[in-house]
């Protein structure tokens, strides 16, 4: 018997939906996920050897769309002389945002550098690199070092509670260190 996309959609469809809306706690954003696991079905269905795996593969892309939606709503800030704005509020609030950017000035120079041009700007890690005149491992090391250390800097301040898809929910800061929340 050979598997189409009609035969998936029907045996699958509402099983993905309920999977996806799970994760995901909107309708609309989960039979927009949905929609697109059946187009990645539908291209990907030839590349599919074994009939008795079909449920696992349709899952694992189904997997990947749900988490290729949470890396989209990621949080990306841009900095402005007096204030961070937020670019996808509902990551977290604005109070939260405005510690950032005190934090970021306690970085050594040239880790705060690297945050700011990539994790806050429009350079990616390559273009980084080769504007620095630095190797890629070398900038993508800078980079996660100057994470690591806003991270730390970000703990020491605030007590911070996050979702399993490390959103900030809710914050407090713990010391006078420069948030205005």
């Amino acid at each position: 018997m050979t598997t189409t996309t009609e035969t998936i959609w029907k045996a699958f469809h509402q099983e993905l939906f309920n999977f996806i809306n799970k994760r995901v706690k909107d309708k609309d954003i989960s039979k927009d996920i949905l929609q697109d696991v059946f187009i990645k079905i539908h291209l990907k269905l030839k590349t599919l050897s074994d009939n008795d795996k079909l449920a696992s593969w349709v899952y694992q892309i189904t997997r990947n769309s749900i988490l290729d939606y949470f890396r989209k709503q990621k949080l990306k800030v841009s900095l402005s002389d007096n204030l961070i704005e937020l670019e996808e509020e509902k990551v977290f609030n604005a109070e939260l945002a405005n510690c950032l950017k005190p934090m970021i000035e306690q970085l050594p120079d040239n880790y705060k550098e690297a945050i700011l041009q990539t994790e806050m700007g429009v350079l990616s890690q390559k273009e980084y690199a080769d504007k620095l005149g630095i190797s890629y491992s070398g900038a993508k090391s800078r980079i996660q070092r100057a994470r690591q250390q806003l991270h730390t800097l970000f703990n020491e301040c605030c007590s911070i509670e996050s979702d399993k898809y490390g959103n900030i929910m809710e914050h407090e800061c713990k010391k006078d260190c420069g948030c205005q929340s």
